[in-house]
């Protein structure tokens, strides 16, 4: 009797047990990221974008100086009437615009210098319809100069450097003061590429020790010893 009322408080007692203990939820771990700022590198920074603005001023203010000067050369031709036939014109005209017409060929876009090559032929035109020729003989041959550094920047671009060449901030216009050879590579015992006659215009791109890279003003490129040529 009393084994019966026990096992019976046993079983009562098994039935009352406690519910399962919940696992704790599981610690969300944040991280931050720190960035530790320079000072030093931020002064130098903040030196180097006012010294781009300024340059980018400088250069505005130079081109505005470019043009200005370009116009006044124009108007003294015309006053000078500086010799100049209405064929020569003409003719530089016409080679300008096929320059023109090769700087805007292949590309999508249009590069800055056949905006500038376009405003000298249309200003050309407009000193032609003049009869200020040597004016826009002057213009004519100014827009053929920008088609000749865009095709040597071109050029250049698509050119891996040679070892030990290095090329110039900017192209440089460049006249030959002899007649002399100019090379397919900087040395005498490279093969000529064409040879210049006095006086024949000339763009540098680089330097490798004292021989410049080159081309004319047809397109032919090459090399030249520096005492060939000297700044127009």
């Amino acid at each position: 009797m009393f084994s019966s009322a026990a096992a019976i408080a046993s079983s009562g007692a098994c039935s009352q047990s406690k519910p399962p203990v919940q696992a704790p939820p599981p610690v969300r771990v944040v991280r931050e990221t720190v960035t530790v700022r320079d000072s030093d590198l931020d002064k130098r920074l903040g030196r180097l974008e006012l010294q781009l603005l300024a340059r980018d001023a400088q250069i505005e203010d130079l081109q505005v100086k470019l043009e200005d000067t370009r116009a006044e050369v124009v108007r003294a031709m015309a006053k000078l009437q500086t010799v100049a036939s209405r064929a020569q014109a003409a003719s530089a005209m016409a080679e300008a615009e096929v320059s023109l017409q090769s700087m805007k060929s292949g590309t999508s876009d249009e590069p800055p210098e056949a905006a500038q090559a376009k405003m000298l032929v249309r200003q050309s035109a407009t000193e032609f319809n003049k009869q200020n020729y040597a004016g826009a003989l002057y213009l004519a041959n100014q827009a053929k100069t920008l088609a000749s550094l865009y095709r040597g920047r071109l050029s250049l671009g698509n050119r891996e450097l040679r070892p030990g060449e290095t090329a110039f901030a900017v192209p440089i216009r460049l006249k030959t003061t002899t007649r002399g050879n100019v090379r397919e590579g900087p040395g005498t015992n490279f093969a000529i590429a064409f040879s210049a006659e006095p006086a024949t215009m000339l763009t540098g791109y680089s330097y490798a020790d004292e021989w410049i890279r080159v081309s004319d003003e047809g397109g032919r490129s090459g090399w030249i010893f520096r005492n060939l040529v000297d700044r127009p």
